[in-house]
C-alpha cells in the first residue's frame, strides 16, 4: 500500500509539472503563431515587474506569499521551499546571483537530485526574442524575491 501511495503521489507531481509545461508551451506557441491581422502580437508577459513575474510563473507552486503553499504544491513530489527564508537559510545574506542562476536554470546541483522546478530563463528570453528583456525579467524576479525575505 505504501508503494502504491508513493507511486500515485509521484504520478500526481509529474502530471502537475507536465500541465505547467504544456500551459507555458501553448502560450509561447500561440504568441509565435502567424498573425491573422496587422495587430501587434500579444505578449506572453505583459510586465517585467518582479511581482508580476512571480504571480504569473511562481505562485502556483510557491504560493502568493512565497511560503511554498501554492495550489499546485500538494500535487508535487518535492515539498516547496519557503522562499521568504532564503536569506535566513544562507546565513542572513540573500544570495542574489545564485537565486538568479537557479531561476534561469544555469545552476543545477547534481547532489540535490533532479530539477523539479521549471527552468524559466529560456522562456523569459524567448517571449520577445530579446535577451535584454529576459535578463531584466530574471533580475527583477530576483529582486522581488529579495524583497519578500522574512526579517
Amino acid at each position: 500500500m505504501q508503494i502504491m501511495k508513493a507511486r500515485f503521489s509521484g504520478l500526481l507531481g509529474l502530471i502537475g509539472i507536465l500541465l505547467m509545461i504544456l500551459f507555458t508551451a501553448g502560450s509561447v506557441l500561440q504568441e509565435h503563431s502567424p498573425a491573422k491581422s496587422q495587430e501587434p502580437p500579444v505578449r506572453l508577459i505583459h510586465s517585467v515587474k518582479g511581482s508580476d513575474l512571480f504571480y504569473s510563473y511562481c505562485a502556483s507552486c510557491h504560493g502568493s506569499g512565497g511560503k511554498g503553499n501554492g495550489p499546485v504544491a500538494p500535487a508535487l513530489v518535492s515539498k516547496m521551499p519557503d522562499l521568504t527564508t532564503i536569506a535566513e537559510r544562507s546565513g542572513g545574506i540573500f544570495p542574489a546571483q545564485r537565486i538568479r542562476k537557479v531561476i534561469a536554470g544555469d545552476e543545477i546541483l547534481v547532489s540535490h537530485g533532479s530539477r523539479d522546478m521549471p527552468v524559466w530563463g529560456p522562456i523569459f528570453h524567448q517571449v520577445e526574442e530579446d535577451r535584454d528583456l529576459g535578463e531584466v525579467r530574471l533580475q527583477n524576479l530576483t529582486k522581488y524575491l529579495e524583497s519578500i525575505q522574512r526579517k
